[in-house]
Order: structure tokens, then sequence, then C-alpha cells
């Protein structure tokens, strides 16, 4: 220890709580859920791991794997069940919370170095080799499609059907995918009396919803 250098570590107002071992190479990112007992760490290894904690120790939950190169970044979605990550194998991932599976691929030309997220506004952002990208992960208003005197939208994986003047409202089916889809719109063949909804699945190629 050079003179005058603190050793932080060694003083009495700095303790170690926990040391979580897991990870096989170099860990790049952790971040503390905002209200849960949680940490989300990325490293070298190509894996993304879930920890929990409590006042005696700290424990591995899960491990997410699918990046094919090292994980750059992960956070917490702050308003969903969601963890997003993304790496220098040019992809951003979105992993179920509770699941730890992926429902959701973004693929790009260009390693991923950072990302960030709103405190308010449903807005990420993600550093690349080339720049930064902007974008959003959800629709702010339900698709939806108007006929005659009656709306039909989609609202918690369901297609339902909202009744003008009465103000009913009844749902009529719910979509298979269950939660790993990205809703884009609705459309309504009046000819054929069909809904068409146009949604995207588990580990497909999206471009980004820009801002």
């Amino acid at each position: 220890q050079a003179p005058g250098q603190i050793d932080l570590f060694g003083q009495s107002d700095a303790v170690v709580k926990h040391v979580l071992e897991g990870h096989d190479r170099g860990v790049n990112w952790v971040q503390f859920h905002p209200t849960q007992p949680l940490i989300v760490s990325g490293a070298d290894d190509r894996q993304v791991k879930l920890w929990r904690y409590n006042e005696a120790r700290a424990w591995e939950v899960d491990t997410c794997r699918g990046h094919y190169n090292n994980v750059s970044n992960v956070i917490f979605h702050p308003r969903s069940e969601t963890i997003i990550s993304n790496s220098e194998d040019k992809s951003i991932r979105l992993w179920d919370l509770n699941k730890r599976n992926c429902v959701n691929t973004f693929r790009g030309e260009d390693r991923y170095w950072c990302i960030a997220a709103h405190p308010v506004l449903n807005l990420f952002a993600a550093g690349h080799d080339n720049g930064m990208v902007v974008f959003k992960l959800e629709r702010e208003r339900p698709a939806s499609v108007v006929h005659d005197k009656v709306v039909y939208f989609i609202k918690d994986r369901f297609l339902r059907k909202y009744t003008f003047g009465s103000g009913k409202d009844v749902a009529v089916l719910q979509l298979k995918h269950g939660s790993n889809i990205m809703l884009h719109y609705i459309m309504y063949i009046m000819q054929h009396y069909v809904h068409y909804v146009h949604y995207a699945t588990v580990q497909s190629d999206l471009g980004f919803p820009t801002v």
C-alpha cells in the first residue's frame, strides 16, 4: 500500500457483507433491484445471473443463458418484472424476472456496451460501437381498432370489445402466446368478421421502435 493511500476494506467503517461467487470470468456490471433484495450481474462468461440476499447471506438464484459473447451491461426494468441485458454479440435481450427465460431479442449491427433506463418515461438508451440508440420497449397506448359503435383493443393479453353508449367491456379471446409477445397493431376485416393481430414472438429479430 502506497503512503497516504487508504485501504478501504481495512478500515472499521467499511464491512464486507457478502462475497458472491458463480461467474467463470470477469464481471462487467451489477445492479441492485430498486425494491426487492435482488442483484443482477453480467460477465464475460456470457451469462446473466440473478442473486438474492438478506442480512445473513447472499446466494445465486438462477442463470440466464443465451448471449453468444461477453455480457456488457445488465439492468432491472424500472417498472416491470423484466431484466434487460446487452452484449458484444450485438444483441439486447429481455428476460422474464420470475421465469428467467428470454422473452425477446433485439439484434443490431454493432457491439453493445451499456444500457440505461429513464427513471420516469418509457425510454431506454443503449450505447454501441458507432453511437447510441434510444428506444421504447412497449406500446404506451393499447393496440385498437374502431368498427361501427365498437372498439376492439388488446389489454392484459386479451382481445377485448368495448361498446360505446352502453359502456360494456367484455373479453373476446385470449392471445395464445401469453406474455412472450410484443404487439404491433390490430386490424378488423369487416367482410369476413375477422380480427387480425400482428405481433412478434420470442427470439424474433425486431427493429427498435425508435423515438
